[in-house]
């Protein structure tokens, strides 16, 4: 009996009722006759294969098809087997008792849904003119339609929380229940398997990867990308919505840089049709991520993935149909393995470009430049070879700079970190280095971190207005004195590091003396000798607990062989914010000599410099305590303070150390 054009129904130990999503006309099938399911499907072209594990998972319905007949069913419960083939058509088969009436209006009020056009064509339309996107990426959004995130808040929270408790059937009855739209049909369908179908990071890693029925794959919560994209575009359908499994070439898991792509593909994802045009999904990678040094997956939803833009979605995924790339003009194979991978969290902490724009660089002189453009301040980091060395980071108001200068020649591995609105550092580029020369001239300390020179980031830790802007200071005669304005309340710590001979980490802080007036920090630099060196900036709030935060460093340069100035004197606690240290500088005093003193302190009574003897300071009309000192037989010189005059109990503010005879 014929029900509609694109339905027949036979009767033969059971009644079968076959749905078609793809207008044919009826078969002359008869009540009396004989049928096999299993025959039917293939004669629709179920089964040709379009390449991996996609091929595998359509074998399987048909497979599944022909095993569950043969299963035991309730006497008044049909049993409904649904499959596509490769162009997208649906073909549901169900399987009735006799003597039962099929509910034919309840089946096919989703049926009617996806009809695709007037004359009740469902066959998904392939993609044309209208649903490409210009390359490259026009940087107006990183989704392929406008969308406002905040309006799936509750879906997404209602989504993420539905348990699977039967069948993919039910799963997504309970899905659309807070679902009024295809589009939000699609976001509650994604969010739930990003939330809750882990990785199998064993079965992908077979050679001959095994297919996920969709049964199996709610039980255990475990799949392969195949697997995800398969129960996907199951749900979708089910839904009523329009979805394709799309295989292809990817740039995920293992990929290294510049490889090149050949045989069979590597992945699978989604295309699905809302609002007049196709759109790209891959719910693989929305649902987390694979620790490359432990082979372990961790649930991280990554919302970069749905409805990506198609400009932005062709840097790592390659589809086997041009088409499905919804781009114009479309990329080559040679141009994707070729063109910069901008990983998802490039995009998803609000990077817009990288220069240069090929993943491999050749160093010009020795030296390779990168630099990135950001819609917001952000923080970064680099690595060359594993190591945070042999680079200069400065930061920029929008992006960063970035000059490496690899230490040997041959090939080197510099990756790129972004911190963005979280506290996490990620990774978001990677370039493969060529060096055919090493400056030796440009040899940069190990102990020289990132970020290099005063930033948006330095004036948000409270250090303003630096006298010295650029990040490199040179020095002729191993001296230099560097102002900045603080913040009330923001403490400054500054040390000194070298690669030269070892320094202590009092050494570090002896070369350079801080003097405080009013709301400006200077620190007075003497170098030791000639070479390269990182003046490090630490801050602290002095009321909170806790260790001094690194802010940015300085590389300070000097030629000059003869440099050789000793430290500055200790200081002690008592040495206060706001003094001020004239003179002597040197915190090594020649023996047998008078030492002239000068300096000013703010609240103190006396002053006295104790030698072998001791001798008083004045307080002179410009506010400063001045007087001298014999070093004659003395190893050490000290400077104290008397705060109140009716007390007799001094304090060591400042120590120098006298030169032996």
């Amino acid at each position: 009996m014929e029900l509609k054009k694109d339905i027949n129904a036979v009767s033969i130990d059971m009644l079968l009722i076959v749905h078609s999503e793809k207008r044919r006309a009826a078969q002359g099938t008869h009540s009396d006759q004989q049928a096999d399911p299993s025959a039917l499907l293939q004669r629709r072209g179920g089964f040709q294969g379009i390449g991996n594990g996609v091929r595998r998972w359509q074998k399987l319905e048909g497979n599944d098809l022909h095993e569950n007949l043969v299963e035991k069913q309730h006497p008044q419960q049909p049993q409904v087997i649904t499959s596509y083939d490769s162009q997208g058509t649906q073909l549901t088969v169900e399987v009735h008792p006799r003597d039962a009436m099929p509910q034919l209006f309840k089946k096919f009020s989703l049926a009617k849904r996806l009809q695709g056009d007037k004359n009740g064509n469902t066959r998904p339309r392939q993609p044309g003119g209208k649903d490409a996107h210009a390359y490259p990426w026009d940087r107006s959004s990183l989704k392929s339609m406008s969308l406002d995130l905040r309006q799936f808040e509750k879906l997404d929270l209602y989504a993420s929380q539905v348990t699977a408790k039967s069948g993919l059937d039910e799963l997504v009855s309970d899905l659309l229940q807070e679902a009024h739209t295809d589009l939000e049909r699609v976001r509650a369908i994604w969010i739930w398997i990003c939330h809750h179908i882990e990785y199998d990071i064993a079965a992908a890693q077979e050679k001959d990867r095994q297919a996920f029925k969709p049964t199996d794959i709610l039980r255990t919560q475990k799949t392969n990308c195949d697997g995800y994209a398969g129960l996907f575009e199951r749900m979708c359908r089910i839904a009523g919505v329009q979805c394709m499994t799309v295989p292809g070439y990817s740039k995920g898991f293992g990929y290294q840089t510049g490889q090149s792509f050949s045989g069979e593909f590597d992945h699978a994802w989604n295309a699905v049709y809302l609002e007049g045009r196709w759109h790209l999904v891959d719910s693989t990678w929305g649902s987390g991520l694979v620790d490359t040094t432990t082979s372990k997956f961790t649930f991280l939803y990554n919302e970069f993935y749905f409805l990506t833009h198609p400009a932005l979605f062709i840097e790592d995924h390659f589809p086997d149909n041009k088409n499905w790339q919804l781009l114009k003009p479309p990329q080559s194979l040679r141009q994707f393995e070729n063109n910069m991978y901008h990983k998802s969290e490039f995009y998803n902490k609000g990077m817009l470009s990288a220069h240069p724009e090929t993943s491999m660089i050749r160093t010009v002189n020795g030296k390779a430049t990168v630099t990135i453009e950001s819609c917001a301040p952000t923080l970064f980091m680099f690595m060359l070879n594993g190591k945070q060395e042999h680079g200069l980071l400065s930061l920029r108001k929008n992006g960063m700079k970035l000059e490496v200068y690899p230490p040997t020649m041959g090939t080197h591995k510099l990756q790129i970190f972004a911190k963005g609105n979280s506290d996490i550092y990620s990774s978001v580029l990677e370039y493969t280095l060529k060096c055919n020369y090493v400056d030796m001239g440009v040899r940069l300390p190990a102990e020289l971190h990132q970020p290099v020179g005063p930033s948006w980031f330095s004036e948000q830790m409270g250090i303003t207005k630096p006298s010295h802007p650029d990040p490199i200071i040179h020095t002729s005669d191993g001296r230099c004195s560097i102002g900045f304005g603080v913040e009330e309340g923001i403490h400054v710590l500054a040390s000194l590091h070298g690669d030269d001979g070892p320094i202590t980490e009092e050494a570090q802080r002896r070369y350079i003396f801080q003097l405080h007036w009013e709301k400006r920090t200077e620190l007075k630099v003497q170098l030791p000798h000639a070479g390269k060196f990182a003046l490090k900036i630490f801050v602290k709030k002095r009321q909170e607990p806790g260790n001094y935060i690194f802010v940015f460093n300085y590389l300070l340069c000097c030629a000059n062989t003869k440099v050789n100035w000793p430290m500055f004197p200790e200081s002690f606690g008592n040495w206060g914010q706001d003094n001020e240290l004239l003179e002597p500088l040197s915190g090594v005093l020649p023996a047998n000599r008078n030492i002239p003193f000068k300096l000013k302190l703010h609240g103190i009574a006396k002053v006295l410099v104790k030698g072998q003897d001791t001798w008083p300071l004045t307080l002179n009309h410009e506010g400063y305590w001045e007087g001298s000192c014999s070093t004659a037989g003395c190893q050490e010189v000290y400077v104290m303070v008397l705060e109140n005059a009716n007390h007799n109990f001094y304090s060591y503010i400042l120590k120098y150390k006298v030169n032996a005879q």
